[in-house]
């Protein structure tokens, strides 16, 4: 494992300790430890099949784990999916699981219910701020989701999650099947995030891209943690370029922002 300095630059938002998870006997997850802070993206890179979207799942209490989460101060274990949205965690799935049929606005109404149900009655401001990120989605506000292409629907499925308000956005490899043009958009806007004061939690195979925006990175291979260390030394570092970034180097650097 890497000696590189540990992630302790601000307020920590959300902290993971030895979380593991198993499909039956098979380990996906192994005592996976890892911080996101006040302010920060941070990314997961790693191969396909390496654990990062099982990593988001037991985070949000989509799939059972032993090992705590701590999120905003309060430890959880197999934490429910839904307080964990109402103490403001958010996921964008890799699949979008948009409502297709519904319009673009109705699915961003949908992400804020939780707040809704709670007694906030806020959410058209929230839609309005949605809206000034995504002025692509107010022109086609009416239009069915299941119209978009796969650019806009990513960028729905990010509004939708924003309509919650959360502390934490988690996003499960937001350029995937995206070709280039648009990736590039899609980091500009995570980039932009987190301008707005939204930490944001990456998970991502496009590993320059994930690394350049980084401020601090985690490596997981076979379930494991490899390497970390800030966004900027791990895409300098020889052996990520020799695992990651040298056969696809041309092309990763075209969507890398």
């Amino acid at each position: 494992m890497s000696t590189i300095t540990e992630n302790t630059q601000g307020k920590c938002l959300l902290e993971v300790s030895n979380l593991s998870v198993a499909y039956g006997k098979v380990d996906a997850l192994m005592n996976f430890n890892m911080r996101v802070n006040e302010g920060q993206i941070v990314s997961v890179v790693g191969p396909n099949g390496a654990g990062k979207t099982t990593l988001l799942s037991a985070i949000m209490g989509v799939l059972a784990s032993k090992g705590d989460v701590e999120f905003d101060g309060s430890v959880e274990q197999c934490p429910p999916i839904e307080r964990m949205v109402v103490r403001g965690l958010g996921l964008v799935p890799e699949k979008r699981e948009l409502f297709s049929s519904m319009s673009i606005e109705d699915n961003l109404m949908l992400g804020g219910f939780q707040r809704y149900r709670h007694g906030d009655r806020s959410l058209n401001e929230t839609l309005d701020e949605v809206y000034n990120i995504f002025p692509r989605l107010k022109e086609r506000r009416i239009q069915e989701a299941g119209t978009l292409s796969g650019g806009e629907r990513q960028m729905l499925a990010v509004g939708r999650a924003l309509m919650a308000k959360p502390k934490l956005l988690m996003l499960d490899e937001p350029s995937l099947g995206l070709a280039p043009l648009i990736t590039r958009e899609i980091f500009k806007i995570i980039d932009q995030l987190r301008g707005q004061g939204v930490s944001i939690l990456l998970v991502e195979q496009n590993a320059r891209a994930a690394l350049k925006l980084a401020d601090y990175a985690y490596v997981l291979e076979m379930g494991e943690l490899s390497m970390q260390g800030t966004g900027q030394d791990l895409v300098e570092d020889p052996r990520i370029i020799e695992s990651y970034l040298g056969i696809n180097s041309k092309h990763q650097d075209i969507l890398s922002i």
